[in-house]
Parts: C-alpha cells; sequence; structure tokens
C-alpha cells in the first residue's frame, strides 16, 4: 500500500459471536472482537446478534444499517493477527447454524 492510499476494508466475514475477519487493503488479514465496542452508546445496538450479523461493506469500512461505522485504521489497529488465533472456522450461512439456531 501506498503512503497516501487511505486504508480500506475490502473484505468482511461473520465468524462467530460477535467476531469478524476483516481483510484490508494492504493485503493484511485482522480478526477484531467487537464486544468491547459495543458497550455504550448507539454500539450496544451490535449487542442485537441479528442486527450485527446484518454488516455490509461500504466504500472505506464495516457498516451497520449506516448508523454504525468504524475507521479502517481503527479495526486494524485493535484486531488480532489470525495466525495468533486458535483455528476460528468461518460459518457459512448456508451450510451452519451457530448455537443450533435454524
Amino acid at each position: 500500500m501506498e503512503n497516501n492510499e487511505v486504508m480500506a476494508v475490502t473484505a468482511a466475514e461473520y465468524i462467530e459471536d460477535y467476531k469478524l475477519r476483516l481483510t484490508f487493503n494492504n493485503g493484511a488479514v485482522r480478526i477484531v472482537d467487537f464486544v468491547p465496542l459495543m458497550q455504550k452508546g448507539i454500539c450496544k445496538k451490535l449487542q442485537d446478534k441479528d442486527y450485527f450479523r446484518s454488516f455490509k461493506l461500504d466504500p472505506f469500512t464495516v457498516d451497520w444499517n449506516n448508523e454504525i461505522g468504524f475507521a479502517p485504521e481503527y479495526l486494524y489497529d485493535i484486531g488480532t493477527n489470525p495466525d495468533d488465533e486458535e483455528s476460528i472456522p468461518l460459518m457459512a450461512a448456508e451450510e451452519q447454524h451457530p448455537y443450533g439456531e435454524k
């Protein structure tokens, strides 16, 4: 990534609980646990798991209904390297349902 290029999230995948696997335009991948971020203000809406899982990508970051978004640089900084995480399987919406939901 060049110095003048703006950081952006280019892909986001739900993992489990309140964690997303984010890919950035510099090629880095980070696992972000949003639990610490959902304790105050409008971010409390993220505690609703259906709402949390309804995220979309805007041109720069993860977005929830044009109400909640975080700077990609911030998400990068608070995320952890997936190589440092224990093996966390991705849940394909069509194949698996967390907590036995159907």
